[in-house]
């Protein structure tokens, strides 16, 4: 199985994109994010014709998340399943895929230390580690994939100095990636290159922050233990953030040995 996750900063802008990296990857499941669409604006039919399934759950011109899959779609929960109240944003959905479990999240991005952003940013990942007690288990086939917006270590940010006291770094941030993985789950990407620093995910628009490599580790692939023994292979798909038109963030693709 490939699985991929890619925030694409609007599906309606880059459909097309992501129509040929789809035919041109091979890829059986794919998780987005920030999609910025109504449900009922999305391309259901034409990403049928590519041969997937498509779930979504969105807000319209804000975040958004989709599921895609050419093994199936079942079991889908929009939100939270934690027993507590809706969250007022479209951020997470979680979907079967053969016999994986498979969310796809776009945390939020806090905004700023001590904002109220950053606040929710927090309890969010709280309510995603109670989303996963409610419906699964670290002995089940687990995938959470996204947009988390923590760069876990230093080696993750191109000069963590020059961002000193900004989000996505800080050490409650960093607590609640390491919570998650305390719950059973391994950093999929760092299992593949456990050695290897300045391996981004995101890089700023301005500045040519792209070219200059200034950019960060924010998207993840998270595998439990049954799925981390089947891992084989993981890559930042770069090429998908050069062109006309591209999405601030590349898609990450993994892949997983047969059972």
């Amino acid at each position: 199985m490939r699985l991929a996750t890619w925030n694409v900063n609007s599906l309606k802008a880059r459909l097309e994109r992501v129509e040929s990296w789809l035919v041109e990857t091979d890829t059986d499941v794919v998780c987005l994010q920030e999609t910025k669409m109504a449900d009922d604006a999305f391309p259901a039919i034409t990403l049928a014709g590519l041969g997937y399934e498509g779930v979504h759950h969105g807000q319209g011109r804000w975040n958004g998340v989709a599921i895609l899959s050419r093994i199936g779609i079942d079991d889908v929960v929009h939100g939270f399943a934690d027993g507590g109240p809706p969250d007022d944003e479209a951020r997470l959905l979680t979907a079967r895929c053969g016999s994986t479990l498979v969310v796809t999240a776009y945390a939020p991005n806090g905004r700023e230390v001590g904002h109220e952003q950053f606040v929710y940013k927090l309890e969010w990942f709280d309510r995603l580690a109670a989303h996963l007690d409610a419906l699964t288990s670290p002995d089940d086939d687990v995938l959470v994939c996204g947009d988390l917006n923590i760069a876990p270590e230093d080696r993750d940010v191109w000069d963590v100095d020059e961002i000193h006291g900004s989000t996505h770094i800080t050490a409650d941030e960093r607590a609640k990636f390491a919570n998650l993985l305390g719950w059973g789950m391994d950093d999929a990407f760092r299992r593949c290159h456990p050695q290897t620093d300045r391996l981004y995910t995101w890089w700023d628009y301005r500045a040519g922050n792209f070219h200059k490599h200034k950019g960060m580790r924010i998207d993840h692939v998270l595998t439990t233990r049954s799925l981390t023994e089947r891992l084989r292979w993981s890559v930042v798909d770069r090429n998908a953030r050069k062109g006309t038109g591209p999405s601030d963030h590349a898609p990450l693709l993994v892949d997983f040995v047969d059972p």
